[in-house]
């Protein structure tokens, strides 16, 4: 008994130990010390996890990348891990906190570094390594040519700055776009303006559901036409709402986006899903198919999917003989104030790790400085319709050449996806990001699923009126927890629900207790039976 009695208890204390590992962070809060000097003696092997779109030249950059960094640094070997999906990433991230098991350098977005120092200390704060003299920005122990401080871009870097700290660099920046078949556009009677309006988009998609007596439709002479598609609905909403200076969320995380224009926006939405004008990527597909086949007229996703839009489109994912012929134009997504555009700002960053060895913190600090040079800058912007981070790299020579030979080809210079690149850089000034929080992810998602619900609940005949739509927002904050994020006095918000092991954990918690109240139980009756003996 005594034996069980000592199991029990060291099962009670482990159980705890771990519960508060899963609620505040696998790790104390850790303070780099950079060395002074980075140790070329030893051996190190860090490992980068990072995305590419089934984009086999997007590989062989960071394949390059990698091979041309380890000859710089013989002893810092990089293990490449490819996922085809931020989301995996984010999700693998958050599981390997728990068992101390993260990467050491990670492409990423910013809402999921958030949720990422949950665990304290997980995340390096790259604040005093962008000054450093030997390692920084510009330093003079870089085994290679890397921007200065005064290259990146500020706006970039402040896209990567919350919680009073600098978490991440940028990596490449895209926006939205939208793919125009100017083809149909002027064929129904109508001149693209310079700026695409909501109205114009809506009046337009609205005019081409006229169909001929037969059932096809006028524009096109196929069965299938969805005028307007949208790929990334919560940035949709969230742009919509920003352009028109309405609520979506504050700096401290209070949630802003159940508000009167969001009702308004969409009831004005449901009302085009209905005729059949608008859909969106999650419920019939991918934008830039329809595009392709003459079956859409508005195609909006990202300035890094320009490759896929477009008639000779390189990476086009139907077949040739369902292609149909049609002018492009690259255009900025609608806007309610055109003298005054506003786009999302958009694309990866990187992160830095914590470890126990400051020596292998540095070692991940010179790989990802090395991802911001301009030969992998440049090479990677080539491959869609990103740009380059630094103004170092924008300026360079090859890059302003590469520009300069828009549409010589179809694959390396393909009209579209330069397009798509111009079309960010003189937009840069009127880009903006959403607030960066624990929490801020999630509110994210339940921005898209608003415009998402109200799609399908049109298609299934549903009445959308007021009464739905505040129902909806109900269903949607208890969906996403959004009643359970709580700002901080610190303006740091805090996600409520505890993540899945905590509550496996706290479960377990309660059993051994229960157990051991039995035990204790159990021997006092028998040593009350003893004593009546």
């Amino acid at each position: 008994m005594k034996k069980l009695w000592k199991a029990l208890s060291l099962t009670a204390a482990a159980s705890s130990l771990l519960l508060l590992s899963s609620c505040h962070g696998a790790k104390e809060a850790k303070s780099l010390a950079i060395p002074d000097t980075f140790d070329t003696s030893r051996s190190y092997e860090i490992t980068f996890w990072a995305k590419n779109d089934t984009n086999k030249t997007q590989t062989d950059i960071y394949k390059k990348a990698i091979s041309d960094f380890e000859a710089l640094y013989p002893n810092i070997q990089v293990d490449l891990r490819l996922y085809t999906d931020y989301g995996k990433i984010y999700n693998d991230v958050i599981t390997n906190i728990a068992t101390d098991t993260t990467p050491n350098v990670c492409i990423t977005y910013p809402d999921h570094i958030a949720t990422y120092l949950s665990g304290e200390g997980t995340v390096v704060p790259l604040d005093t390594l962008f000054s450093n003299e030997k390692y920084g920005f510009g330093g003079s122990e870089l085994a290679y040519d890397g921007p200065s401080e005064a290259d990146m871009i500020d706006k970039y870097l402040e896209e990567c700055t919350f919680s009073g700290h600098t978490y991440a660099v940028p990596f490449m920046r895209s926006t939205e776009a939208c793919y125009v078949n100017k083809t149909y556009v002027e064929k129904l009677g109508y001149t693209l303006p310079d700026t695409l309006t909501w109205d114009f988009i809506w009046e337009v998609s609205e005019a081409a559901m006229k169909q001929n007596a037969d059932g096809t439709y006028a524009v096109n002479g196929q069965d299938v036409l969805i005028p307007f598609i949208y790929k990334s609905t919560d940035n949709m909403m969230i742009q919509m709402l920003k352009q028109k200076h309405a609520g979506y969320s504050s700096d401290d995380g209070t949630v802003g986006l159940f508000n009167d224009t969001t009702t308004e926006l969409l009831s004005e939405i449901a009302t085009h899903v209905k005729s059949g004008a608008f859909s969106t990527f999650k419920i019939s597909g991918y934008p830039a198919n329809f595009l392709n086949a003459g079956q859409c007229i508005f195609a909006v996703d990202s300035t890094a999917g320009a490759t896929w839009m477009g008639e000779d489109a390189p990476l086009s994912d139907i077949s040739a003989d369902a292609v149909t012929s049609f002018d492009t134009e690259v255009m900025t997504v609608p806007q309610f104030d055109p003298d005054h555009p506003q786009m999302i700002s958009q694309g990866p960053s990187i992160c830095i790790f914590n470890k126990s060895d400051s020596q292998e913190v540095l070692a991940s600090w010179l790989f990802t400085q090395y991802l911001l040079t301009n030969d992998v800058q440049i090479a990677y912007s080539e491959t869609e319709g990103y740009i380059p981070v630094t103004k170092k790299a924008q300026e360079d020579a090859d890059y302003q050449d590469y520009l300069s030979r828009s549409g010589e080809d179809t694959s390396a210079h393909y009209e579209v996806k330069i397009k798509a690149a111009e079309l960010l850089l003189s937009h840069i000034d009127d880009t903006f990001v959403t607030p960066v929080f624990n929490g801020s992810a999630s509110l994210r998602d339940a921005a898209g699923q608003l415009i998402e619900t109200v799609a399908k609940s049109v298609r299934r005949k549903k009445e959308v009126n007021d009464d739905f739509i505040q129902s909806m927002y109900h269903d949607v904050t208890s969906l996403y927890h959004l009643d359970q994020i709580e700002t901080s006095s610190s303006g740091k918000a805090d996600l409520g629900p505890l993540p899945k092991t905590a509550v496996a954990l706290l479960g377990g918690l309660a059993v051994t207790w229960i157990l051991i109240l039995l035990y204790v139980f159990t021997q006092m009756w028998k040593k009350r039976r003893q004593k009546r003996r």
